[in-house]
This record gives C-alpha cells, structure tokens and sequence, in this order.
C-alpha cells in the first residue's frame, strides 16, 4: 500500500511556497475544504498560521488528522464520515 508523495506550488500568505503531501492527505484536505466551504489556499492559510515550527506539510498532516479524529469521536457526526474514504486512493481497495 503505497501512496505516492505529490508536491505542490501553492501561495500561503501571500507567499509562493511547496508542500508535499501523500495523495490521500491531499483529497483529504480537498474533503475538509469542500465539507467547510472553504477555499483550499485559505484553508492552507489558517493551518500555516496555527502551525508551531512544523513544516507546512507536516502542519497539514497533523490538522487533517485532527478533523478526522474529531468526526470519528462526535457520535452525531460519525454518519458524515466515509468507511471507504481513506482507502479510495490506496491501489487494491
């Protein structure tokens, strides 16, 4: 099960940078910001501005873990959560 790693040129306050990420933390991120209404470059903003010397890619990871992990432990919310979502980027699921 391997995820490939993909780098991406993105503009964080203001600022041209690049961040790599596995695909499924990408579609992950393109998950959250889609269920917020909130445009991706302004999501990335917000993670980079509560990060605490972590690179941007690990913030990522980190504040995608963390909304995940919150949805999983609100019972009202856990029908709002794909099984399934996770796996669909990982060959053979």
């Amino acid at each position: 099960m391997k995820s490939a790693i993909i780098k991406r040129s993105v503009v964080v306050a203001g600022k041209k940078t690049s961040v790599s990420l596995e695909d499924t933390f990408w579609l992950a991120l393109k998950e959250i910001a889609a269920q917020t209404r909130t445009p991706l470059g302004q999501l990335l903003d917000q993670i980079s501005g509560g990060r605490n010397n972590a690179n941007l890619s690990s913030a990522v990871r980190q504040y995608v873990m963390q909304h995940f992990y919150s949805k999983a432990t609100q019972p009202a919310a856990r029908s709002n959560i794909r099984p399934d979502f996770f796996l669909q980027s990982v060959a053979g699921a």
